[in-house]
């Protein structure tokens, strides 16, 4: 005797429903750096509890909808920022240090999971540069380059940030770059990165690895962390590296 499996449909949580309705409001009365109105008008409006307000307010500025800052309400988010992922006449990286901030440039030991990538052994010590990209004054994304100590042997100890990262970066650019590959994942924020992004641990980030071959060998690895809330990647032949906001 045959028999008829069911399916039952989980009914849709309160706040789900608000945060439709929420979209369908911002996206037809409110623009782009407007402030909304405060949870207590919106709850009245709505005619939901606050909890389910904040919990779909909370949601929204996951999505990179809404920014929500301590004392100054909660504001429309702007056009994502379009971080361009380029392959055309690319070369090595720090080609145009204008585009970031430095973070420090120093000795420190490789993340393990990336020791097969770059060919050296787990928690090896490396050249590290980190730069920061900001977009609007906000910082979107984190950039950490990790070179083998083989590949630039001879960086003294005790230059400081600014001239140990130009001196790591002088140096590499004096190797033969033979190609690169890249890929991306979705991740989440470290409490460093999270810090470094001013965003909270967890947070969903965009992970770009690109990892640049010379003499056979990997010699430098790219890890750019970028802030899947407000930002987007974009990819082709032409696009140039940077951030630059979204039209």
């Amino acid at each position: 005797m045959a028999t008829t499996a069911t399916v039952e449909v989980a009914a849709e949580p309160k706040y789900w429903h608000l945060r439709t309705v929420l979209v369908q409001a911002i996206e037809s009365e409110f623009s782009a750096g407007q402030t909304l109105p405060n949870e207590r008008d919106l709850s009245a409006r709505f005619g939901v509890a606050r909890a389910t307000l904040r919990q779909a307010l909370e949601q929204l500025e996951l999505e990179g909808r809404l920014h929500r800052r301590r004392g100054a309400g909660t504001v429309v988010a702007g056009p994502r920022v379009d971080i361009a992922i380029g392959t055309h006449g690319e070369g090595w990286p720090g080609v145009d240090p204008g585009d970031r901030d430095l973070v420090d440039g120093t000795t420190a030991a490789l993340p393990g999971r990336l020791a097969a990538q770059l060919g050296v052994r787990p928690r090896a010590m490396v050249h590290r540069v980190r730069r920061r990209q900001l977009s609007m004054r906000q910082p979107v994304g984190i950039e950490c380059l990790y070179v083998p100590r083989a590949v630039v042997p001879r960086v003294p100890e005790l230059l400081g940030d600014n001239r140990r990262a130009a001196l790591v970066l002088r140096h590499l650019r004096n190797n033969t770059l033979e190609g690169l590959t890249r890929s991306v994942e979705v991740g989440v924020a470290e409490p460093e990165e999270a810090r470094l992004l001013e965003r909270p641990p967890g947070t969903a980030v965009l992970v770009v690895t690109t990892a640049y071959t010379s003499g056979g060998r990997t010699a430098a690895l790219a890890v750019a962390t970028y802030r899947a809330d407000t930002c987007r990647l974009a990819f082709g032949e032409d696009a140039p590296i940077g951030a630059r906001s979204a039209s």
